[in-house]
């Protein structure tokens, strides 16, 4: 069986735990740019599991414009450990991969996590909305604060037509493009930058 017997479910839970633990900061980053109510029990939930780090963090780096830069920093920190750790768990040579590299596949890796955080909860909304209209939850309440800045402009464009409100649709759709569009050049510009070609898979 050889190594690879050990080692895939070690590569898996690291890999499932960073990218776990990376999308709560997110969330919750999201959820202080657009306001939303921090008093959902999953609102408490996300600032209970990230309060550990942030705290000492927020001592040091103040926020600025309303934006939360302690979370950023330790988002960024995250995912480059994440990146390191799992190019040295598959056997990636660590000098072979530069810090601006490393730096722009990190930020590579969050912007794809960002745009799979809205693809995925416009689609919650979406399905919830069909199954149990006018219901209350309170993921799908906050999921609808994090998506709203997006769908505010689109049905604006696009109003509803009697019951039918296509503004979900139109940006999932917009949300696919996007991702089409702006990863492909991150991730050349990656190794562009000295980050191994080989070890591009860790950003998919």
């Amino acid at each position: 069986m050889g190594n690879d017997y050990l080692l895939n479910p070690v590569i898996f839970l690291v890999d499932t735990l960073f990218g776990l633990y990376i999308l709560v900061v997110m969330l919750r980053l999201l959820l202080q740019i657009v306001r939303a109510d921090f008093y959902n029990p999953f609102s408490q939930f996300l600032v209970k599991a990230t309060n550990p780090p942030l705290r000492p963090l927020r001592r040091i780096i103040p926020g600025w414009g309303g934006v939360d830069i302690a979370s950023l920093v330790l988002l960024f920190v995250l995912q480059c450990l994440a990146i390191v750790l799992m190019a040295l768990l598959q056997g990636g040579a660590l000098e072979s991969i530069s810090i601006a590299g490393l730096f722009m596949a990190s930020i590579a890796k969050l912007i794809s996590l960002l745009l799979y955080i809205y693809f995925f909860s416009l689609i919650i909304i979406a399905l919830l909305s069909w199954i149990s209209p006018g219901g209350y939850n309170p993921v799908t309440a906050l999921m609808s604060s994090i998506n709203e800045p997006l769908l505010r402009p689109v049905r604006k464009l696009l109003p509803p037509v009697g019951m039918l409100d296509f503004s979900v649709f139109v940006t999932i759709l917009g949300l696919v493009v996007a991702r089409m569009l702006i990863m492909p050049p991150l991730y050349a510009l990656s190794v562009h930058l000295g980050f191994p070609a080989s070890l591009l898979r860790l950003l998919y």
